[in-house]
């Protein structure tokens, strides 16, 4: 037998022992004699036998893996903050000896996607699960909480009736579009506008009704014509630029995106219709993402602790999967403007 098909059947004929003894060495039960259970881990430390994980959770251990879930609809291959989350939950994780199971959801409605997904809980695969970019509210992922699974969702609040193996993080939006247009009506900008993100997801509403609030704060009117559509990702900021600048409407100047990634596609879309950053318009960006300080111009924008928030995030997940509480945990963590070369005087 290869030494990948070992199984404690085999194990107990080769120790001469029966299999529950050896599923009690394995276990670390205390009534196995000291010469039984020498006799037994000799053979497994022989063979590298490992317990298989599915009989393990049968037992009621945990398969210390969680699982991360990413919601997208595109290629996340080439978006460095999706990477750098991927990689946060991943070290966090690795913290606590815990593995982590990935897996990319392209279509939150597809019923064979969902299936899948939900079946890697049911079969207690992983102990719990950290989905990113989730809309406000996803129907499977209300079921597996009220299935009583561990889940941790990035970009949402507590709903009105609030449940303790639900852990859900966001940032302060509201205050984050308050200091960029502060800062903006500062330069001398009155003609400010904003490009959104997907509004299905809780940052696209409130990084909108923030920056609408400020807008009335600073004593300014939102022109219609300077709210743009868009999602979060670069492709989107590129398109709604292309879009606006082929109509006839006057342009702002000063444009907010709902993150870095959009800002990139704006500032890009800008150069290829002649115009430049900051001298033709200005740009805030929203997430300060590493790439912020290295594009030309460096971008002025909002900075989240992604990885503070996600580190957060990692540890109570995995605090209440081995402790069970009734706690009710959410994260909300405060922005910070940085400014750079991407906004000039007017």
């Amino acid at each position: 037998m290869k030494k990948a098909d070992m199984n404690s059947v085999e194990i107990a004929r080769l120790a001469g022992v029966s299999r529950s003894t050896v599923s009690r060495v394995i276990n670390n039960y205390t009534n196995v004699p000291e010469k039984t259970r020498d006799k037994v881990m000799k053979v497994i430390k022989q063979y590298n036998y490992f317990p298989n994980v599915s009989a393990q959770v049968l037992a009621g251990k945990r398969a210390r893996t969680i699982g991360l879930f990413l919601v997208a609809p595109g290629h996340v291959s080439s978006d460095i903050l999706t990477n750098m989350m991927i990689v946060s939950v991943i070290e966090d994780a690795s913290a606590y000896g815990y593995y982590v199971l990935t897996h990319i959801i392209r279509d939150a409605k597809d019923a064979e996607t969902i299936k899948n997904v939900k079946e890697i809980f049911f079969q207690r695969r992983i102990d719990g699960g950290i989905f990113i970019g989730a809309a406000t509210h996803e129907p499977f992922i209300e079921e597996l909480i009220d299935e009583g699974f561990i889940v941790g969702v990035v970009d949402q609040v507590h709903p009105e009736a609030t449940q303790s193996n639900r852990i859900v993080t966001n940032f302060n939006n509201e205050s984050g579009m308050k200091q960029a247009v502060a800062y903006l009506t500062g330069l001398g900008h009155t003609k400010i506008g904003v490009i959104n993100g997907d509004m299905n997801r809780l940052s696209g509403p409130t990084k909108y009704e923030g920056f609408l609030k400020a807008m009335k704060l600073c004593g300014l009117e939102v022109n219609p014509d300077w709210v743009l559509a868009g999602s979060f990702h670069e492709q989107s900021g590129y398109e709604s630029i292309h879009a606006f600048l082929r109509t006839e409407v006057e342009r702002p100047t000063a444009i907010i995106a709902a993150n870095d990634s959009v800002a990139f596609g704006a500032i890009r879309a800008l150069k290829e219709n002649g115009l430049q950053v900051p001298d033709d318009m200005s740009i805030i960006g929203f997430d300060d993402h590493a790439l912020s300080e290295k594009h030309h111009p460096a971008l002025t924008t909002v900075r989240v602790e992604f990885s503070d928030m996600l580190k957060q995030l990692t540890s109570i997940l995995i605090a209440k999967i081995e402790q069970p509480t009734d706690d009710i945990r959410q994260i909300t963590l405060d922005c910070s403007l940085v400014i750079r070369n991407s906004c000039k005087r007017v």
